[in-house]
């Protein structure tokens, strides 16, 4: 099984200094940039089209298959990890984003910390698993993935870590996965001989933007 992960085109609240929640639409650039990795997919095989429900993604994924036609199913399992409500639709570097991301920072690895309604980190990782036996469960050989920066550096987390993945491991990972708008990471899944270590996941290529120019 081959699965195609695309981080959505640029939005608003990729240029903008305001924290969009699920809203940000793509900026017009994004819209390009949807169209020219479309364009890629066109020789590439794809069964199936997952994308997650927030606008900037879903409209990525709607430019994309526009192009290629294939079936579509939108997922609340493959959103961006969820803020703080306080802090959406303030300013990025305002006094309230600034001070509840300095607390996140202090209790960066206490276990089960979370400052309110946030995903903490056992939260966003459980998402993260479900999400890739979602993926093996629809048994397409070719998947298409839209989805986010922060979400797709989780995913891949849990292919090479696993389930016992600590918040350590993840965000040395996290700090380390660059992901550009619409920048294509191809992953493959290939069952191994049961009692055997060998994991079952490869990342083939990480965040390919070479439609970008």
């Amino acid at each position: 099984m081959k699965v195609y992960f695309v981080r959505h085109g640029e939005s608003e609240e990729n240029i903008g200094s305001i924290i969009h929640g699920s809203d940000s639409p793509l900026t017009e650039n994004g819209r390009k940039q949807a169209e020219f990795v479309a364009e890629r997919f066109l020789e590439i095989p794809i069964d199936f089209i997952i994308s997650s429900t927030y606008g900037r993604a879903r409209e990525t994924a709607d430019i994309v298959n526009t192009i290629i036609l294939k079936p579509i199913d939108y997922s609340d399992l493959f959103v961006e990890r969820r803020n703080p409500s306080e802090i959406i639709n303030t300013p990025k570097d305002g006094p309230i984003a600034t001070k509840i991301r300095s607390l996140r920072m202090e209790n960066l690895f206490v276990p089960d910390w979370r400052h309110s309604d946030e995903e903490n980190f056992d939260d966003f990782k459980k998402r993260g698993l479900t999400a890739l036996d979602f993926i093996l469960s629809l048994r397409h050989e070719n998947v298409l993935v839209v989805t986010h920066g922060l979400f797709l550096r989780m995913l891949v987390s849990c292919m090479i870590l696993g389930e016992e993945m600590t918040s350590r491991e993840y965000y040395k990972l996290r700090i380390s996965l660059e992901t550009r708008n619409t920048g294509v990471t191809l992953c493959e899944y290939k069952p191994v001989v049961p009692n055997e270590r060998d994991n079952p996941w490869h990342v083939i290529a990480w965040n390919d933007h070479a439609h970008l120019g």
